[in-house]
């Protein structure tokens, strides 16, 4: 029923197991290597556990996607099972047809001459068992007596076991010893970490049909904290939060939300921590001389130096009306008067007028923060800066997209934030650890020009490095044509094109270069590090798109003139 208020085609977090919703962290690669690699060789085991809800069925049906034509599957769902009951049950997952009330004889007989005829036509044979931590010991004994059908080669039936902690507990009784040593390979799921949280959160998100960022950075830490990085808990708490927003028409999803969601969920009352009194004395008095050498003392803040006007300010009147605001140049006046008045007057002058000047910049600063609550006024701010305007009824990427253009979405830092060179959605935080929300207009040195809902400000770097939440959105516009990924494999003309990428944004002479070489891979891994990504030493989707924002000439910048271009060069 939130569909349409989130901009959403679909469920983005149904707990049923969606293949459209795949999304593998690292660890999930790494068990799905370990699985395939077991697979691989002449074993007949392989164990996959892990905490409930990690995504061990998710890792198993991935594999499933990925064996090669030649391989039949049997998938047993219900482990609880005496041993007659799982060779039936491996015999109806196989089709192998068998007599009325047969014996246990009877069904190895008839899954033998299978296997061996699967193996004389090429084809191989996987057994794959969820929930195997209830398997009977007897049932498991059964089993590894199947597996002992072999050639010289290789065992002509492979077994993946699927389950919880206990099921290693289980395969180290005595009885069992056996099995565990013809294990092949094994992998412990671990939970998501709270990095991989927000990726994942986002992943389902876009899947759904909503690109621009949904749940604040703080929710995404409270999911963390109450969910454990179980994906199927983070699902739950997701869904319920997202019908807490809608409740209350509010956008973005932020920690209060979730933490309902979690009282809901986990049925328990989350109660919030409960300071000493002590400390929440000392800490209203820290704030309470905070605030008033914040008011009286000219070198206190120095972040907001002017409200500028919305529209129709150049650069050049932005500056010099900066100039009067700045704390040097009201001491020098200061200074100045000094000089020509008595000093009880110029004293008391100039404390009226800083004071006075400074309450004004704090009220403009105040109105503009309660104004920005709402996203989608940054979201319209960007979009006017593209000369494009949101459309009704869709949301703000969606709205880009048609339009031309599409979003990136990014975790960073200042530093981050100003090598990309965009004007940027940013998410805020206030002095309360509120959200508020504004769009990065222009930069100078070290301020940058923030739009703040209908008011334009010059803020500092240390301003906004202390109210910066991490996370900003911004506009591009993407190349007609682009790759999945650039290789070692891929044509010599792309290959090319990455060294000039690379050599462009490195400031260093490109070289040409006839193949995928050594250095080549060295350049980009570093820049993958450099921007936070996986060092694959491959340039896939997230790595060309971010090649793509250096390289783009198109659209609006923070500061003109910084962007590297490719002379005679296409884009992919």
């Amino acid at each position: 029923m939130y569909k349409a208020f989130y901009g959403l085609s679909d469920n983005p977090f149904s707990i049923a197991p969606n293949p459209h919703y795949l999304f593998l962290s690292d660890r999930h690669r790494e068990a799905l290597a370990h699985l395939t690699y077991g697979l691989g060789e002449t074993g007949g085991f392989v164990l996959l556990t892990g905490e409930v809800g990690t995504g061990k069925t998710t890792v198993s049906r991935c594999l499933l996607n990925q064996l090669p034509e030649n391989t039949d599957t049997a998938f047993i769902l219900n482990p609880s099972l005496t041993e007659l009951e799982l060779l039936a049950t491996l015999c109806d997952e196989l089709g192998v047809h068998y007599g009325e009330s047969p014996t246990l004889k009877q069904l190895t007989d008839q899954l033998s001459q299978f296997l061996l005829a699967n193996h004389e036509k090429g084809r191989n044979t996987v057994l794959i068992i969820d929930e195997a931590q209830h398997l009977r010991a007897e049932v498991l004994e059964q089993l590894r007596l199947l597996t002992n059908l072999e050639t010289d080669t290789k065992k002509l039936l492979q077994v993946i076991l699927i389950g919880q902690p206990e099921l290693q507990q289980l395969l180290k009784r005595q009885e069992l010893r056996q099995l565990a040593q013809r294990i092949t390979a094994r992998y412990h799921l671990l939970p998501l970490t709270q990095q991989e949280i927000a990726l994942y959160v986002q992943h389902r998100l876009q899947v759904a049909g909503r690109h621009e960022p949904l749940f604040h950075r703080s929710a995404i830490k409270v999911l963390h904290q109450y969910s454990g990085g179980i994906p199927r808990l983070i699902n739950l708490l997701c869904e319920r939060a997202l019908m807490a927003g809608y409740a209350q028409s509010k956008v973005p999803i932020d920690a209060n939300m979730v933490r309902t969601a979690a009282s809901e969920v986990l049925g328990e009352e989350i109660k919030q921590r409960k300071l000493l009194w002590p400390a929440t004395a000392a800490t209203l008095i820290l704030a309470t001389f905070a605030g008033a050498f914040y008011f009286f003392n000219l070198q206190g803040q120095g972040g907001i130096v002017q409200a500028s006007e919305p529209a129709g300010t150049s650069t050049q009147q932005a500056e010099q009306s900066q100039s009067s605001f700045t704390p040097e140049t009201q001491t020098q006046a200061a200074q100045t008067q000094v000089s020509q008045r008595p000093a009880s007057q110029t004293s008391r002058q100039q404390a009226e007028e800083t004071y006075a000047s400074l309450r004004a910049d704090q009220q403009i600063l105040r109105q503009a923060i309660a104004q920005s609550r709402n996203i989608d006024t940054a979201y319209a701010s960007i979009l006017g800066l593209w000369d494009k305007a949101p459309y009704v009824g869709l949301t703000a990427c969606q709205s880009a997209k048609q339009q031309g253009l599409d979003c990136f979405q990014q975790q960073g830092n200042w530093h981050s934030l100003v090598r990309l060179n965009y004007p940027a959605v940013v998410y805020l935080q206030d002095a309360r650890g509120e959200p508020f929300y504004g769009t990065v207009v222009s930069r100078q040195g070290e301020q940058l020009l923030l739009q703040l809902a209908e008011q334009q400000l010059w803020v500092d770097r240390d301003w906004f490095t202390r109210h910066f939440a991490g996370t900003f959105e911004l506009l591009w516009q993407a190349p007609s044509y682009q790759p999945k990924e650039i290789g070692r494999g891929s044509a010599q003309a792309q290959i090319q094109w990455l060294e000039n990428a690379l050599a462009q944004i490195q400031n260093k002479p490109a070289r040409l270069v006839q193949y995928f070489d050594a250095e080549l891979e060295q350049s980009l891994m570093d820049f993958q590090r450099q921007h936070g990504l996986r060092a694959d030493a491959i340039a896939g989707s997230q790595t060309l798109v971010q090649l793509n924002l250096y390289l783009s000439d198109k659209g609006p910048r923070l500061q003109e003139g910084l962007q590297g271009r490719l002379q005679g060069e296409g884009r992919y």
